[in-house]
């Protein structure tokens, strides 16, 4: 489990152009340098006491700090001026080659660059309807950002876009593909066979302005 978190946090970093991630005692810290996100820590081998201090030693605005921790336990590390983000899964499946099939109406796009493969689906008057992309890491990669526009979900898009993304995987020569789950994502990949290891909760510092 530990070295598959690793994997996810350095083919996050890839797919998101952000710099390598710094080892420290407790796990991982990424500065992503981003207004909604400066930094983001991921906790990998810290205690209770070890996590605390972390937290109560951060002051920077929108630093973010994840687990794989189930969110009530780690809530209670927390001051009001930190909020909990959205519900995760850390997710994992073992690749294998997909049938790719894009329904009518549709096309499919594949582009690589600086070790990212990313993947859109457009409609016939060249609108974005899905996309998604791939941080590549050697032997395992990160799937990430699959998203589908609301006026095209339920036609298999997304399954379109996890196949072609898992078949360009493969000729990269990976064979474990790794992600991290919205709850509404975590359906779809579960009827891929992705399997769930771990919750991957965060929480992101929001200071009330002076």
């Amino acid at each position: 489990m530990l070295e598959l978190a690793r994997s996810w946090v350095d083919g996050w970093t890839v797919s998101r152009g952000a710099p390598k991630p710094v080892d420290e005692p407790w796990g991982l810290s990424i500065r992503v340098g981003l207004p909604a996100q400066a930094v983001r820590h991921v906790l990998l081998d810290a205690d209770v006491e070890t996590a605390r201090g972390l937290v109560a030693a951060i002051t920077e605005p929108t630093t973010c700090i994840k687990a794989f921790l189930e969110p009530d336990v780690m809530e209670p590390w927390f001051s009001p001026e930190w909020e909990p983000t959205d519900p995760g899964f850390l997710m994992a499946a073992d690749l294998r080659p997909s049938a790719v099939r894009v329904p009518g109406g549709y096309t499919a796009t594949t582009e690589t660059a600086d070790d990212v493969t990313s993947v859109r689906i457009l409609t016939a008057d060249g609108k974005l309807a899905a996309r998604g992309q791939i941080g590549l890491t050697g032997t395992a990669c990160v799937f990430d950002q699959i998203i589908t526009e609301e006026a095209h979900q339920r036609l298999g898009l997304g399954t379109v876009v996890m196949g072609t993304l898992t078949n360009a995987a493969i000729e990269n020569g990976v064979a474990t593909g790794l992600l991290g789950a919205t709850v509404q994502g975590r359906a779809l990949y579960e009827t891929l066979d992705w399997k769930v290891l771990a919750p991957l909760t965060g929480f992101i510092h929001r200071p009330v302005a002076p």
